[in-house]
């Protein structure tokens, strides 16, 4: 994804620029899409909102593998859930992607107000799973998203690609036949 060029600046320029606090705000669902744009620059100049969407929404796609091991996991009866940190803007991957056909969108900092690596969101999604925290697996791309879920006595995998995801989530246990009809009891 290049918000840079869909801003037509550098990261740097941009960072330099934007409000500091108007895009977390935005992923807590503590204001909307108007305030973000008319926040977004501390100077508040005016930029293609519409344009920055069009950009999030064509940077997603699936990774090679990605959507394999997510059929797999669902078809052999794992629980997984989306633990995210995006804004109203999930619904544009969802429409795109479809990730609900493997996973829920249960955990979205819009929606919960609270982001990662906070403390209290990882308690309470182990508090809404009514999971214990070893039964359960968190994986990330950002490693102090997946050491904050160490802490909290999760499973923590950082996600690099399909097989390495795969080859640490046999470590962990979890399996990988074609076809299980019993239940796992972790959650992912």
């Amino acid at each position: 994804m290049n918000l840079d060029a869909s801003l037509r600046m550098s990261m740097k320029e941009l960072l330099d620029c934007k409000h500091p606090t108007a895009w977390i705000e935005f992923e807590k669902g503590l204001i909307d899409e108007v305030e973000l744009e008319r926040i977004f620059f501390k100077d508040g100049r005016k930029f293609d909102l519409e344009g920055l969407k069009s950009c999030v929404r064509d940077g997603y796609s699936y990774i090679e593998g990605v959507e394999e091991l997510l059929s797999t996991l669902k078809d052999n009866g794992y629980e997984m859930h989306a633990f995210t940190n995006y804004p109203i803007w999930y619904r544009m991957i969802e429409e795109k992607l479809k990730l609900s056909s493997y996973l829920s969108w249960t955990f979205c900092s819009c929606i919960l107000g609270k982001r990662k690596p906070d403390p209290l969101i990882y308690e309470e999604v182990l508090k809404h799973l009514d999971i214990e925290p070893q039964n359960c697996v968190f994986i990330d791309d950002t490693m102090k998203n997946v050491e904050a879920a160490k802490e909290a006595g999760i499973n923590g995998i950082q996600f690099k690609n399909a097989d390495s995801l795969q080859q640490d989530l046999s470590l962990l246990g979890v399996s990988f036949p074609s076809i299980n009809t019993q239940k796992q009891e972790h959650k992912i």
